[in-house]
């Protein structure tokens, strides 16, 4: 995608979603399904757990594929060089601030861990304590599964900005 088009999609509200090393097929086919039906980015940092093609990717997307925008990187240092974005906020079940307590903006990057063992510790140790949000749950739940995740706070971020994109029922 060219720098000015990046500008272009900050400037008119693109949200990033970005998938940190996933690992399942289906929870990134469900996300590529996610990203078409809102227009937002779907950004994905290698490595993968799987192949761009596999099966279980292509199902779980179903024909989704042709109208998600998808940007793969090789690393966290290519994404945070070469994709515009405003704000990122990691999710992490470690976090105090509740996703829904954010302010989010046009262009902001929502990034969500692999679904094995969340972001590393390094990228939560570099972001200040109000980009890192968490979705509540009882005391005994370890986590939520990843493709949920993203579609709680993909419309959280796309119902603050009044579900602002080129055509909503």
């Amino acid at each position: 995608m060219g720098y000015f088009k990046q500008i272009v999609e900050i400037i008119f509200g693109m949200i990033h979603i970005v998938l940190f090393e996933p690992e399942i097929p289906p929870n990134t086919g469900n996300v590529i399904r996610l990203a078409a039906n809102t227009g937002f980015q779907l950004n994905l940092i290698e490595p993968l757990g799987f192949d761009l093609d596999h099966k279980q990717l292509r199902r779980a997307g179903l024909d989704y594929h042709e109208w998600a925008d998808i940007n793969c990187y090789r690393d966290y240092d290519d994404f945070r060089n070469n994709c515009q974005f405003n704000n990122l906020y990691a999710f992490t079940t470690k976090a105090e601030k509740i996703y829904s307590n954010a302010v989010f903006q046009p262009g902001d990057a929502l990034m969500f861990g692999p679904e094995s063992r969340g972001l590393p510790q390094s990228i939560l140790d570099s972001l200040h304590g109000d980009r890192k949000l968490r979705l509540p749950m009882t005391s005994a739940s370890r986590s939520l599964n990843l493709s949920n995740t993203v579609s709680i706070a993909v419309y959280e971020a796309w119902r603050q900005l009044d579900f602002n994109r080129d055509s909503v029922d």
